[in-house]
């Protein structure tokens, strides 16, 4: 597609990853201004201080998928395409990227040209879908249940299992996720009543057996 210049936003909190991906954006879009941020809070500000054809965003960092970044992106700018640039697994997560708005998902270990064909699509207003997600979508069209018992979960549920598979207890994922701990005792009971299991223990041999997270 013909470049049309602009600013482009990159988020992530690793500054090598953001260093490497400005450089090839560079290369790639040689009149586009390409910006960064490490987080979502300064990722507020740019986005109010400057208008992006494009955000580029990683959403995970310390084992927890922030989901809440992208609904801000999508919610307070709907202008503004987002895609998802990560090493979260797609077969996991990309529904859920999908339904929160985002245009696409990308793989951090996607080749150079994959990246670009993302950008391009998204960019032309259309939606980038990897051939993995893709097969996702086409399994879960044909079967009466989710592939994957954790897609029934809510967006919050969905990173309170998550922080408890890692560890977190209840009074860490409140300090957290900035909740009361009757909040969380609540999601996490909701959790085990969803996935049919009794404690933390049968997490984690459901995590194992799906890959999550």
């Amino acid at each position: 597609m013909e470049e049309q210049g602009g600013k482009f936003l990159l988020v992530d909190d690793n500054v090598v990853v953001r260093t490497g991906l400005k450089v090839l954006l560079s290369d790639l879009f040689p009149r586009t201004e390409i910006h960064e941020t490490p987080n979502g809070d300064h990722m507020h500000n740019k986005l109010n201080d400057h208008v992006y054809r494009l955000v580029i965003m990683d959403v995970q960092s310390i084992n927890t998928i922030h989901f809440k970044q992208i609904e801000y992106v999508v919610n307070k700018f709907p202008e503004t395409p987002v895609l998802i640039f990560s090493m979260c697994s797609e077969s996991i997560y990309g529904k859920r990227f999908l339904k929160a708005g985002v245009k696409g998902i990308l793989s951090k270990e996607a080749p150079l040209d994959e990246l670009q064909k993302a950008i391009n699509l998204v960019l032309s207003n259309k939606r980038y879908v990897s051939d993995e997600l893709v097969k996702v979508l086409v399994d879960d069209v044909y079967q009466d249940k989710p592939s994957n018992p954790f897609s029934m979960l809510s967006t919050r549920e969905f990173e309170i299992a998550a922080l408890l598979l890692n560890g977190h207890t209840v009074s860490d994922i409140s300090n957290k996720l900035k909740i009361q701990p009757t909040t969380v005792a609540t999601h996490k009971a909701r959790v085990f009543d969803k996935l049919t299991i009794k404690n933390l223990l049968e997490l984690k041999d459901l995590a194992t057996v799906y890959n999550f997270p």
